[in-house]
């Protein structure tokens, strides 16, 4: 996989394109913050940098009409802004949270966007025929440590696709090599980089799929987080 430094002004461009759809999702997220608490981030300076641009900064990672999986919606970071300025991809935003649920189908709906809210466990997700390895790529943003999250997210991942993860500056990915390899996924690695207008240093964490994920896995029961695989 060919790394990609983000590109912050290529990115600008493609919001500013879709200033309408990115203005109402605003609105929208104060609107269902006050509501669902969905995130601390609300002055839209802020709101612009860490969410939007940031949410972007893994668009070039993501193939031409894949279908996506998104472990732990929340507020919609990164799968809302990536479905705005890419409308050849297809998403499942996977949340188990019925609010925040309700919240997303709103977006999509208001904004008219090409994504499915599912309401279900990431690991019950994984377990099930539905959507097990049937997604082109799995994406993610805050919202667990590495090694669990590469167990959520790995089992939805066809052979062939791609894993995603938005994190923080510090490189998780010597710790998930293992897991990554067990998981079915090879070519972990990951890309710093920094926010514009000193908004801080994010990471991109990337891998491959390439063989299946065996079937004990994801383990369920709270099991990925509480016992991470070593």
């Amino acid at each position: 996989m060919r790394e990609k430094t983000p590109d912050f002004q290529v990115l600008r461009q493609k919001i500013a394109r879709n200033e309408q759809k990115f203005q109402t999702f605003y609105e929208l997220l104060l609107a269902g913050n006050a509501a669902f608490n969905l995130t601390a981030i609300t002055e839209q300076e802020e709101v612009f940098h860490k969410h939007f641009l940031d949410s972007l900064a893994g668009e070039a990672y993501l193939p031409e009409n894949a279908r996506v999986a998104e472990v732990g919606s929340g507020a919609g970071f990164p799968s809302i802004p990536l479905a705005i300025v890419r409308g050849d991809l297809s998403f499942t935003l996977i949340e188990s949270t019925g609010k925040k649920c309700e919240f997303l189908r709103t977006v999509v709906s208001r904004l008219g966007l090409n994504a499915t809210v599912l309401q279900m466990r990431a690991e019950d997700a994984g377990r099930d025929p539905r959507y097990r390895e049937q997604f082109d790529a799995c994406i993610a943003r805050a919202v667990a440590p590495l090694v669990p999250l590469c167990e959520y997210c790995f089992p939805l991942i066809r052979t062939g696709g791609c894993f995603v993860a938005w994190k923080g500056s510090e490189d998780e990915t010597p710790s998930a090599r293992h897991a990554v390899q067990l998981l079915g996924g090879s070519r972990l690695c990951s890309l710093a980089y920094e926010l514009p207008a000193g908004y801080g240093a994010r990471r991109l964490v990337l891998a491959e799929k390439t063989s299946p994920t065996p079937a004990k896995y994801p383990r369920g029961n709270g099991r990925e987080r509480k016992n991470p695989i070593v």
